[in-house]
């Protein structure tokens, strides 16, 4: 198949009047330009890629936002009680249409890829069922049935805090032992196998939801070959309750213990210090940031700048999808940090545009944290995953080239992308 478009970007630059050829998988065949052809719509960039998303969380976007003033403060804890009320409540057949929901509208807003952080494993009593992956599977089926990419990350979540049994109502997402977590991850990568859309990873919830030793086997001893995602210093009190039992703070605990290597994958790893931040850079770790989530949770601000400047790598994830777009979470992103350093050159890189050195550090930590590999935004041999925005708006029509990377990524909405297109596969807007 051939796709004719006015400008493709690549990681060096824009590319106009580009014409990309796929083969019947939807593989890139070759990659042309300098047609200056009438059929040519749209300039692409490349597809997002959605690090972190808790699918059933959906459900729930919007519906915890009614404090009690006499209840005393809001925060995180009491935002994940409602979320546990939630998860309590769902069957299989609810996740899927959840989830496949939530999946096509990711498509919708320019999303390619998606890694689920997966952990509603289990029957409502905690029971597990027959097939192991029950729950899996419907995400699998999610995915499919929207055509994205999936990434599933079947979750080791074992305790309900540092030293302390497991909750009643965390009881769908647990495994006992690492032996448990074993066997429902060897059930997963099986699943995955029968989609062209899935691939599987690693995950532990946290260093509070597991044991410290049973982190470091699974990091150790489980698929060495797989991305491994972990929740890591989300919150103050995370924080302070890691240094009581462990004697750390938690990356600096987990950068001790573990042989962290770059397919290791922080998420969150808010309240970090510089040392700590140093040490991800050094290691060659990633950090996964939600900003939507983490503003609506009022988890804090990332010290992106120093991480970014130091060579540290990040990717977005929509987390528990109160926002859905791309642009927002670079956006929010972004402005987080201006307000705190009243600067605007966050995004610093190799081009001079904030815009294209947003979309660069976005593509390719996440491209590392769904667990592929490439060189390039549109590589030959790779598979076609692209955002196409419209070239009718009429601040796309009236601008530079060089300044469109800009335009996108600070002025957009959805109504700007004319598509998405999936391995190869075209699915348009509207």
């Amino acid at each position: 198949m051939d796709f004719h478009f006015k400008a493709i970007l690549q990681s060096d630059g824009w590319v106009e009047n580009a014409r990309i050829s796929t083969d019947d998988k939807g593989v890139i065949t070759s990659i042309e330009s300098g047609e200056d052809s009438n059929a040519a719509s749209g300039y692409v960039i490349p597809g997002f890629r959605n690090c972190h998303s808790h699918a059933f969380q959906y459900a729930m976007a919007g519906l915890a936002e009614r404090h009690d003033r006499d209840s005393g403060r809001d925060d995180f804890w009491g935002w994940r009680n409602t979320m546990y009320e939630l998860a309590l409540s769902l069957d299989p057949d609810q996740v899927e249409q959840i989830a496949t929901m939530l999946y096509k509208e990711l498509v919708r807003h320019g999303y390619t890829h998606v890694c689920e952080f997966h952990y509603l494993h289990h029957d409502k009593d905690g029971s597990p069922y027959g097939n192991l992956a029950e729950m899996g599977e419907r995400l699998i089926a999610a995915a499919e049935a929207a055509r994205i990419n999936l990434t599933l990350l079947p979750v080791f979540y074992q305790k309900g805090g540092f030293g302390k049994d497991p909750l009643p109502e965390q009881r769908r997402f647990i495994s006992r032992t690492l032996i448990d977590y074993a066997s429902l991850l060897q059930h997963t990568i099986e699943a995955c196998k029968h989609s062209e859309y899935a691939s599987a990873g690693i995950a532990v919830h946290s260093l509070r939801g597991v044991d410290p030793e049973d982190v470091v086997r699974t990091a150790e001893d489980l698929g060495a070959e797989l991305p491994f995602h972990i929740h890591i210093s989300e919150q103050v009190k995370e924080v302070d309750e890691c240094i009581e039992h462990l004697g750390l703070r938690p990356v600096e605990w987990f950068l001790r213990k573990i042989a962290v290597s770059d397919r290791f994958n922080l998420v969150h790893a808010t309240h970090i210090t510089d040392r700590e931040a140093r040490g991800i850079v050094k290691s060659g770790a990633s950090v996964v940031l939600c900003p939507s989530t983490e503003g609506n949770l009022g988890d804090g601000i990332f010290p992106l700048k120093e991480f970014q400047d130091a060579g540290g790598r990040w990717s977005i994830g929509t987390d528990s999808h109160i926002g859905l777009s791309p642009f927002e979470e670079l956006r929010l992103l972004d402005y987080g940090q201006r307000l705190i350093s009243h600067r605007r050159d966050t995004f610093t890189g190799s081009s001079e545009s904030s815009g294209e050195n947003a979309i660069r550090s976005a593509f390719f930590a996440g491209v590392n944290a769904t667990g592929e590999e490439t060189s390039e935004y549109f590589e030959v041999g790779k598979p076609l995953n692209a955002c196409v925005i419209r070239d009718d708006v009429p601040l796309i029509e009236n601008c530079e080239l060089e300044a469109l990377g800009d335009r996108i990524v600070y002025a957009s909405d959805a109504t700007w992308i004319k598509g998405t297109v999936v391995n190869g596969r075209a699915l348009w807007a509207g």
